[in-house]
């Protein structure tokens, strides 16, 4: 994962960030609930400290940073190390997979999308929640990231090239919200979600993997 030691060295720093910016927080969870299906057997990739996990009710999660990965034990979370391209768990593991603020982080999209199909089960859902670079604020996190000792090693990507890599690594169409139209530090309320994306800062994309058919079984109309 790119830029791991500056996690593990400002952890703390990290996490002040959700108190600090209360109204994006929440309304960051608001857009994440408003797609979350039922869900027995979920898990966070790239849980981080927890902040996601914890308040939508994922018990599991995966992470390389090891003091991002105490903070989150410490608020409940079952943390495996590791990282998005070569998860550690078996096929058909999990009914959801969540992957929130991480998809800049990922060295090798496509392994990681490959191996978050792999560990679903048949019908199962992946959500990608995300910063949008191709938004107003997208462009400006990204021309400034050089500045910033979490993001200088992100490679921000736009919602059309998760939704590319979705439909290669074989998720069915997938349905979009977004939120955090204005400037983090300057929002003073939460926002609800709207629908799509192209303006909002956050985007969450959910996405099934399509069931396979046993053989001999027939389509009933």
């Amino acid at each position: 994962m790119s830029g791991e030691s500056a996690f593990n060295e400002r952890a703390a720093e990290y996490d002040a960030w959700f108190e600090e910016n209360a109204a994006a927080y929440e309304s960051e969870l608001r857009a994440v609930r408003s797609l979350m299906p039922v869900s027995r057997r979920p898990v966070e990739v790239g849980v981080g400290t927890g902040r996601f996990a914890v308040p939508l009710g994922i018990g599991k999660g995966v992470e390389p940073s090891a003091a991002m990965a105490e903070l989150a034990r410490r608020r409940g979370v079952e943390v495996v190390p590791g990282v998005a391209e070569d998860l550690p768990f078996e096929d058909g593991s999990f009914d959801l997979v969540l992957i929130a603020t991480t998809v800049c982080f990922i060295d090798d999209l496509r392994k990681a999308l490959a191996e978050a199909y792999r560990v679903l089960e048949d019908g199962g859902f992946l959500i990608v929640a995300m910063l949008d670079r191709e938004t107003e604020l997208g462009r400006a996190y990204d021309s400034e990231k050089e500045r910033s000792p979490y993001y200088s090693h992100a490679r921000f990507r736009s919602s059309a090239e998760i939704i590319a890599a979705l439909s290669e690594a074989g998720f069915g169409e997938p349905v979009s919200v977004q939120t955090v139209s204005s400037p983090p530090a300057r929002m003073r309320q939460p926002e609800d979600p709207a629908p799509g994306t192209g303006t909002g800062l956050f985007a969450v994309l959910r996405a099934r993997k399509k069931r396979v058919r046993p053989a001999g079984e027939r389509c009933v109309s």
